[in-house]
């Protein structure tokens, strides 16, 4: 199967996941600053997730444009990683509505988590279609934040049940780890390009 396909159809789904996000941010009753004030917590829980969205999208892009091909197994990891992005909407909205709450702030982190497993199975299937030479496996290397981010997320849901603020706090940060985009498959695809 062709990957550009598989990619447009992610891009699909992440532009929709996006745009119902959005939909949750409500039109203040009123016309002063201070009729905004309610809406904040649910402005920065929709800033917070459209930014760990935008970082998965632009990752998976990097990802899909280091794959050589497309399998069966690859197809299915991709919407395995979309179902849990697609969650996180729900979760969004739930935490913006409910901030100081112990329950909303957990799920959230557990689709974090879960969106981060996802993440990885697709990352080692594109490996393994790779072979031994893969392109993918030189430039993940050993994934310290792939694997930091995954017990960064598990110490939130912990911290949640004492102060959702700071597993909050939690998310923020793995976000800004994340922020920055991951220049290695870039590198490498390039210096590949160059030596042929």
């Amino acid at each position: 199967m062709n990957k550009g396909r598989l990619e447009a159809f992610s891009d699909g789904v992440i532009a929709i996941i996006i745009t119902i996000m959005v939909l949750d941010l409500k039109i203040p009753h009123g016309h002063s600053f201070e009729d905004l004030r309610p809406q904040i917590p649910i402005a920065l829980m929709y800033l917070l997730s459209f930014v760990y969205v935008g970082i998965y999208w632009n990752n998976h892009h990097h990802m899909l444009h280091a794959a050589g091909k497309v399998t069966g197994g690859i197809l299915w990891a991709n919407l395995h990683l979309l179902f849990w992005l697609s969650l996180v909407p729900v979760t969004t909205a739930w935490m913006g509505e409910n901030h100081t709450a112990t329950a909303p702030s957990v799920l959230y982190g557990g689709v974090l988590l879960m969106a981060g497993v996802a993440y990885v199975i697709l990352q080692q299937l594109i490996i393994v279609a790779q072979g031994s030479h893969s392109v993918l496996k030189e430039a993940v290397g050993r994934d310290w934040k792939g694997k930091a981010s995954a017990v960064l997320y598990s110490i939130s849901i912990i911290c949640a049940f004492q102060s959702p603020w700071i597993s909050q706090a939690i998310y923020v940060l793995v976000a800004l780890m994340w922020l920055i985009p991951d220049r290695r498959i870039e590198r490498l695809l390039t210096r590949k390009q160059e030596s042929q």
